[in-house]
């Protein structure tokens, strides 16, 4: 089931993120985030945007939100999306169900542009952009430093 993700969940989802944190370069972040944090995070965010959760058996397996590309007022129709899976919970669709569901929620808002950015090497998430529509706009090398590597970061994007 998805459904609007509320402070309640917020474990679930440090606990889903903390996983790429510590054992990806998915995330850019590498000290583990609080319950509190997400908690203001989901707060945060659904003052202008979705927040969504993939619930199963009553625990949260998934969560893909949107977030403000840039600050300036000018770009108040463009966003940045994120999705995020269990590790035991991948390539079972349902980051492909989570990631239909917010952006029929973008378009109700009538947001412009989604902005996909994907740490690269990272097939499965290209594979769930570009099913979606997205196009690879930028390709910015060694741009990011993790686990003792330099990082490249690819940017999708998807106009409505």
């Amino acid at each position: 089931m998805i459904r609007k993700a509320t402070i309640e969940d917020a474990q679930a989802i440090a606990d889903i993120y903390n996983y790429y944190i510590n054992h990806t370069i998915i995330t850019f972040e590498e000290v583990e985030v609080s319950e509190a944090e997400i908690a203001e995070r989901i707060q945060t965010c659904q003052l202008k945007y979705p927040w969504l959760v993939y619930e199963e058996n009553e625990k949260v397996i998934g969560y893909a939100y949107a977030g403000e590309w840039k600050s300036r007022c000018s770009y108040k129709y463009s966003v940045e999306s994120s999705v995020y899976l269990d590790v035991d919970a991948q390539g079972k669709g349902i980051g492909t169900a989570l990631y239909n569901a917010l952006l029929e929620e973008l378009k109700e808002l009538n947001i412009h542009a989604v902005i996909g950015g994907i740490s690269l090497p990272n097939k499965a998430s290209v594979r769930l952009h570009e099913k979606f529509g997205f196009e690879k706009v930028a390709h910015f090398k060694e741009v990011g430093f993790k686990f003792n590597q330099w990082v490249d970061v690819g940017y999708w994007e998807l106009i409505f």
